[in-house]
């Protein structure tokens, strides 16, 4: 099996294609390019044309390697840029129609979780107590670890390229511009330090180009005696950074060596007194990353200070490391990361079941004989195997609309699931798992549904079937006086026939609302359901 995964960010997009081996994944091919997508949209809110086109034009070579490579599944998301652009439409038909691929959002959060996920499936020693710090083109993903598990999470719109579109406007900076862009990274950073200040966070992880841009400049410092500064000439630091890359090559930064925050503070205060032709002879910067590293500097130092981190360790794994995991751990439930993916994605489910006031407690028999009648009626339900998880999730959180309403509670619900932030579950899975939870009382999924609408017409039949299961685990506990232990069911070509084993009472208020479902269940597997009370 052969996995590709392409990110789509403000800054650059990433191809890397993977082949599992023994369980664990082998890089085959990786690719990247500086496309500045999102510089446009920190501006105006729209991406300009030409930033499209640059990121189309390496699109489109990222196929012909998707394809020369055989990958059997591929996952294209974007980040910050896309989020936030008015056009993204216009965009995503445009690379639509030019590789055929279909472009996923993602959300701040779950950028964060698939870049922990990555870490954390390939590097044993980031499965302690650390924290993690991605800073991209358009946002900041900062996520408290603990034992290969997400403590806290933080997404904030600090990214290099927009901090340099909306303050940076002279080279060098002016003062003023440079005071304003800290203000606001103090500002935004602020959620953050409610959450993760007093952690005593020994180490802290950096992911992406601003960081090993910094993790190169001072570990040049430290080894080649470099002094930056405004004062030298670009002719100067051209010299030094022939000297490095001899001595030091960029590509070669050793992850996890750590880079102090005394050093990224004193680097961040040299850069900004620079002009671009000076930072692009600065050793460990170079062209493609000069005009952004005054901002992405910036957000580091201010965010080591204030979280009372010691220093960051260069990490190159990323969201695309993330994205691979994740495919391998659905594919393959004998890896770390599967087990990793399953716990997050159904604390995920639990955390939103708790917010909206729902008693786990209470609503787990339903979980369990809803997985019950879908493992039990395989022959009948006919379900591809990843139903099983969201026909568990729609079972557990099928109540959460009536925290808003107990009238008309189904479709809350719905719409609460469908809009809300589900760690590991991308957007066309919550609305899969929102539906599955609409179709409960009297509702029936039907042709030209507002809810199926957008979800691909060949999962309309599948979701109808794991309603009709849920409909059932649901009717086995609507009276809370009695508990219905144990069903047993036994599967006829013509029939299936449920016996109730009541735990207290006789169940009969169950056997009753399960009779009701009987025309439906005739309507959707064209088998008579039967009940009968041991």
């Amino acid at each position: 099996m052969t996995y590709g995964a392409v990110d789509i960010g403000s800054n650059s997009v990433r191809l890397k294609i993977a082949a599992v081996h023994n369980h664990r994944l082998k890089t085959l091919h990786e690719d990247r390019e500086v496309t500045r997508l999102g510089e446009s949209v920190f501006e105006s809110g729209i991406i300009s044309p030409e930033s499209m086109s640059r990121t189309v034009r390496a699109l489109r070579r990222f196929r012909r390697a998707v394809q020369s490579h055989s990958v059997d599944r591929l996952r294209v998301v974007a980040t910050s840029a896309l989020r936030d652009a008015r056009n993204q439409h216009d965009f995503l038909a445009w690379v639509r129609s030019a590789t055929g691929w279909k472009v996923e959002i993602i959300s701040g959060l779950e950028e964060g979780r698939l870049i922990h996920l990555g870490i954390v499936s390939n590097e044993p020693a980031a499965r302690g107590r650390c924290m993690m710090i991605d800073l991209g083109g358009g946002s900041c993903e900062i996520t408290l670890s603990e034992n290969s598990t997400i403590r806290e999470m933080v997404s904030v719109p600090l990214g290099a390229v927009r901090l340099t579109r909306e303050f940076l406007r002279h080279d060098p900076p002016t003062a003023e511009e440079i005071t304003r862009m800290e203000d606001w990274i103090r500002r935004e950073l602020r959620r953050a330090e409610q959450k993760m200040v007093g952690e005593r966070i020994a180490t802290a992880f950096a992911t992406s180009g601003t960081a090993a841009a910094l993790a190169s400049t001072a570990l040049a410092n430290a080894k080649l005696g470099v002094k930056l500064g405004a004062k030298a000439t670009a002719k100067t630091h051209a010299k030094t950074n022939l000297r490095a890359e001899k001595l030091l090559p960029r590509t070669k930064v050793k992850a996890w060596e750590r880079t102090p925050t005394v050093a990224v503070r004193k680097i961040a205060d040299k850069l900004k007194r620079m002009s671009i032709a000076q930072r692009i002879a600065v050793p460990g910067i170079g062209p493609k990353r000069a005009e952004i590293i005054i901002a992405g500097a910036h957000v580091y130092a201010a965010l080591l200070e204030r979280l009372n981190l010691p220093g960051f360790r260069y990490s190159p794994l990323g969201l695309r490391d993330g994205i691979l995991a994740m495919m391998l751990a659905e594919g393959d439930a004998n890896t770390f990361a599967h087990q990793q993916f399953e716990q997050e994605r159904w604390e995920g489910v639990l955390q939103l079941c708790r917010r909206y006031g729902v008693d786990l407690k209470q609503q787990q028999p339903v979980v369990d004989h809803a997985c019950q009648f879908f493992d039990d009626l395989k022959r009948v339900h006919q379900l591809p195997p990843e139903y099983r998880f969201w026909l568990k999730a729609a079972a557990m959180m099928h109540s959460v609309g009536k925290f808003m309403n107990y009238q008309g509670h189904h479709r809350h619900t719905q719409y609460i699931i469908a809009n809300s932030e589900l760690y590991g579950f991308t957007p066309e899975q919550r609305l899969i798992v929102s539906a599955i939870a609409r179709y409960l009382g009297k509702s029936r999924p039907g042709p030209g549904d507002r809810v199926l609408r957008a979800i691909p017409v060949e999962s309309h039949a599948f979701i109808k079937r794991a309603a009709v299961l849920l409909r059932m685990a649901v009717a086995l506990h609507q009276d809370k006086s009695t508990a219905v232990l144990q069903v047993s069911i036994r599967v006829t070509p013509q029939r299936v026939n449920l016996q109730l084993i009541p735990g207290r009472g006789r169940a009969d208020l169950e056997r009753w609302l399960l009779r009701k479902e009987a025309a439906y269940f005739r309507e959707v597997f064209a088998r008579d359901l039967f009940v009968a009370l041991a």
